[in-house]
């Protein structure tokens, strides 16, 4: 395609110089996730093609040495060599190839052995292979090693909360409007279940994840790439990361759809849909101090006015509906991206593994600032919740096997109208007594928990 000007210093070559002069959309490149993963792909692919005599051993050995030297790198350092926008070709190419060259150079100048990248450094494989591959590896290492862990965590945290929370009463609420009482441990008991479902959903995805396209090369067929390829590869990717990596089912499948990342972005955005959930129940309950619920106060972290001295707002809170706001949408995309399966090959793949990346990202850093910022540290205004429960007149639901429904609404009505406990307007309305009143109403005992 004629000659064309690369910086001196550079690793890459001329294929990546002329993605990065015909994408510049949005000045993001590629997660640093997905490009350790894509120089993970290149390392397994250069051990197995050594062991099935595809490759010279010094050229391999160059190869594997050059990816290590590129796994040892910082984010920032190896993002430099790395500058394809995500908004690029739909196959990924651009970012094999930018991988193929950077990996080729370093193996020729730092370990003295000439290598070619694509003869070499893309023996055996093709973008359309290797780039769903390193999706399916940087989303499973990010689950396996940031995200769920993160998500334990909150569990556990939210757990422990639970434990010593749970002599406090509240007034529990449905449709925002007073309702029967609950246990604040009862309230966090669920918020750990949504957080443990979410995390087994994603665990029970993993397995999809671990399969992988790569074998396939071109459209599926394994052409050009050894016939003992896929499983040479998967083994000694497997060697590299401890988790039991395979070929997939189905090559084609693997390329041509991404049904498995799609599924995977929709267990990450029901995550989210629980930390908005979450996060916002605990804005309301914190709401106040005088004109609000007030039932608990969350940790100040930062004032929260630039104009009103004193004000402290709910920030954790805020940052996780956020978060879940910015998966939500990622997840649209990732809907939309995988229906671009055309034939053969899905024609969105950098899109999908940054969405998915990010999410996984985002999810796992806001999860352990919601545990150990907001529920870990919260305290309970005890004061308030008692003086709420007093004053509720759904108590009388209690009330409703003994005296009929229709009795307890007057009831309610009418301890709601002059702003008197329940308890006392029903020691006028029946002849049940004073003390068995006290017990029917007990709101510990209306909980269903010791």
């Amino acid at each position: 395609m004629g000659a064309l000007a690369v910086p001196a210093e550079a690793l890459y070559g001329a294929q990546t110089q002329r993605a990065v002069d015909n994408f510049p959309v949005s000045g993001r490149g590629m997660p640093a996730a997905f490009v350790r993963a894509l120089v993970l792909v290149k390392q397994s692919a250069a051990l197995a093609n050594r062991k099935l005599g595809q490759l010279p051993d010094p050229i391999a050995a160059a190869i594997d040495a050059a990816c290590q030297q590129l796994l040892a790198m910082p984010d920032d350092e190896l993002r430099t060599h790395f500058p394809v926008d995500v908004f690029q070709t739909g196959s990924g190419t651009s970012s094999n190839m930018n991988a193929n060259e950077v990996i080729a150079t370093l193996a020729t100048r730092t370990h003295g052995s000439p290598t070619h990248p694509n003869d070499h450094v893309n023996a055996g494989q093709s973008s359309n292979d290797a780039i769903p591959t390193a999706l399916h590896l940087s989303a499973a290492l990010e689950l396996h090693r940031h995200l769920l862990p993160a998500l334990d965590h909150l569990a556990q945290v939210t757990r422990h909360k639970s434990a010593s929370v749970h002599r406090h009463v509240k007034t529990g609420r449905t449709h925002l409007m007073d309702a029967m009482p609950v246990r604040m441990s009862q309230v966090l008991q669920g918020w750990a279940h949504q957080v443990e479902a979410g995390v087994e959903q994603l665990r029970g995805l993993q397995p999809a994840l671990l399969q992988l396209a790569q074998g396939g090369t071109a459209v599926g067929t394994g052409v050009n790439a050894h016939p003992q390829f896929a499983q040479a590869f998967a083994a000694e990717l497997g060697e590299l990361t401890g988790l039991p990596f395979r070929p997939a089912d189905s090559f084609f499948a693997a390329m041509g759809s991404q049904d498995t990342a799609v599924a995977v972005s929709g267990g990450l955005k029901r995550v989210a849909v629980s930390l908005m959930k979450i996060a916002n129940d605990l804005r309301w309950m914190n709401s106040g101090p005088l004109a609000g619920l007030a039932e608990i106060e969350l940790q100040a972290l930062q004032p929260g006015s630039s104009i009103m001295p004193g004000k402290v707002n709910p920030v954790i809170p805020e940052a996780t509906t956020m978060v879940a706001a910015q998966v939500i949408g990622f997840d649209a995309a990732i809907t939309v991206a995988g229906q671009s399966g055309n034939f053969e090959l899905n024609v969105m793949l950098p899109l999908i593994a940054h969405n998915l990346l990010e999410s996984c990202n985002l999810l796992a850093n806001v999860s352990r600032l919601l545990a150990d910022k907001a529920i870990a540290t919260f305290t309970v205004n005890e004061r308030q919740l008692q003086q709420a429960l007093a004053r509720n007149p759904i108590l009388v639901t209690a009330l409703n096997p003994l005296i009929g429904y229709e009795r307890a609404a007057e009831i309610a009505k009418q301890a709601y109208r002059e702003g008197r406990p329940v308890l006392d307007v029903a020691d006028e309305k029946t002849d049940l007594g004073r003390e068995r009143l006290t017990q029917l109403l007990n709101p510990e005992k209306l909980t269903g928990s010791d």
